[in-house]
């Protein structure tokens, strides 16, 4: 169909309409005169005369060009459907591929949050554990640190006795004013005292040391626990956070690490070593309660054992006076049982002397074992002080119960001279015996039992 020479053909189609030249003359011009002929004319209603359709005729397409064009327009028009199409399958690969990602990206982080749940779940559960020994601990070893105090006030009536039958036998008269058996004990069951008085304090002052510290490190477990909790909250509420969540929105300024903010590493370091210092010290305030309790049971052991002592030695000398006053009354026979006593002496002094070897050997053996201590550890502690006195005490003892050993065997040898003149000591031997059984051996009936001087009462 021809358009308009002002139409969209004209104006895409700017060139010349024809597009074959004129064929040429295959018969030359000549001069001839035209023949003239007539034109008929049609005067009917359809009729045109060819000036009338003369402009029409150059300005058509030819059939072939419409075709082309038109096939052209089929070509653009299926080429750009197939473009759109493809586009189209793209764009809808590219949103699934998106949505894949954002899901598995979405899928991968809640996971993530899951297990640093799980992982803070671990710490805040160690923690508190860590925390609930602690506080446990502290609670043994104040009930420790109770029974170091009640041992400490119980020494009090003990030491009181033995100053105080120190005291009395001041008042025995010559020749019975001697530093005898019972004196020696009575002054080292003084001294004992004082030695076990001014160890219960310094335990004390342990005591309340590792109470402090076990509160401490108790206080930085919770500290932690506590983060812990709120990152516990915090994860949790993050875990649970999806797409149809009412109460998310953009947060741009998020996507940054804090400059503070620590490693997996450091994280679990920091947690791992509140526990690891709390667990020493754990371990130290049990190591300390094993320490008193082993303290309270041989301190009160001692101190029986001491009073035992002295009590024994007490009837020894009780019955030595006892003895030696019915010697005085009955002479040779008394002297005679006496001489039996004096031997009995001499041989619970040889098993004194011998009985010394074993606390020598445990003292050096404590000795040689402390040089094996590590490092630092290799201190000049105060056990240490304490244990070197102790082997330089016991030779000491050693040769005083020798020494007693000698006067005893000499005792009775002199016995068995001085028969005669024994009715003198009478009296002085009655004043002996009144001190030594009714002042003092009397008194030590207030003695404590191991229970109070174990601190449990």
């Amino acid at each position: 169909m021809a358009h308009p020479a002002g139409g969209p053909a004209a104006m895409a189609q700017p060139r010349v309409l024809l597009t074959k030249e004129p064929a040429p003359q295959t018969v030359p011009a000549s001069d001839q005169p035209m023949k003239a002929y007539e034109v008929a004319l049609n005067t009917g209603t359809d009729s045109s005369s060819c000036l009338a359709t003369a402009g029409f005729c150059t300005a058509k397409y030819l059939p072939t060009e419409w075709h082309l064009n038109n096939s052209e327009l089929y070509r653009k028009a299926f080429a750009g459907c197939e473009q759109a199409e493809h586009g189209r399958a793209e764009a809808k690969e590219l949103a699934e591929y998106a949505a894949a990602a954002a899901q598995r990206a979405q899928r991968d982080s809640t996971a993530s949050v899951g297990q640093r749940l799980q992982d803070i779940h671990f710490w805040k559960a160690e923690l508190q554990r860590k925390i609930e020994d602690l506080d446990a601990e502290t609670r043994l070893l104040a009930a420790q640190k109770l029974r170091l105090e009640r041992a400490l006030d119980a020494t009090e009536v003990p030491y009181a006795i033995a100053i105080d039958n120190l005291q009395c036998r001041e008042r025995r008269q010559a020749p019975d004013l001697v530093c005898d058996e019972v004196e020696r004990e009575l002054l080292k069951e003084a001294e004992l005292i004082r030695n076990i008085q001014e160890l219960l304090k310094r335990t004390l002052v342990q005591a309340s040391n590792q109470m402090r510290l076990n509160r401490d490190h108790k206080e930085f477990c919770e500290m932690d626990w506590s983060d812990k909790v709120e990152a516990y909250n915090i994860d949790d509420k993050c875990g649970k956070y999806s797409n149809q969540s009412t109460n998310v929105q953009f947060h741009p300024s998020s996507v940054k690490f804090e400059e503070s903010a620590s490693t997996p590493e450091t994280w679990a370091k920091f947690s791992h070593d509140n526990i690891y210092r709390a667990e020493q010290e754990k371990l130290a305030s049990i190591n300390l309660r094993a320490v008193i309790d082993n303290i309270l049971h041989d301190t009160s052991e001692d101190m029986r054992k001491q009073c035992a002592a002295v009590n024994e030695a007490f009837a020894k000398r009780c019955e030595e006076l006892d003895d030696t006053k019915h010697k005085l009354e009955y002479h040779l026979k008394k002297i005679l049982k006496e001489i039996g006593y004096q031997e009995a002496n001499i041989a619970a002094l040889q098993q004194a002397i011998k009985d010394k070897e074993a606390p020598m050997k445990v003292a050096q053996t404590r000795l040689y074992d402390r040089s094996f201590r590590p490092n630092v550890d290799l201190c000049r502690d105060e056990a240490q002080f304490r244990l070197i006195s102790e082997v330089e005490e016991l030779p000491e003892s050693i040769n005083s119960l020798k020494k007693k050993l000698l006067e005893s065997e000499q005792t009775l040898r002199n016995l068995e001279d001085t028969r005669m003149n024994l009715e003198k000591e009478i009296a002085v031997k009655t004043n002996s015996i009144f001190i030594d059984r009714q002042k003092c051996m009397a008194h030590r009936t207030r003695y404590p039992a191991v229970v109070k001087l174990a601190g449990y009462q």
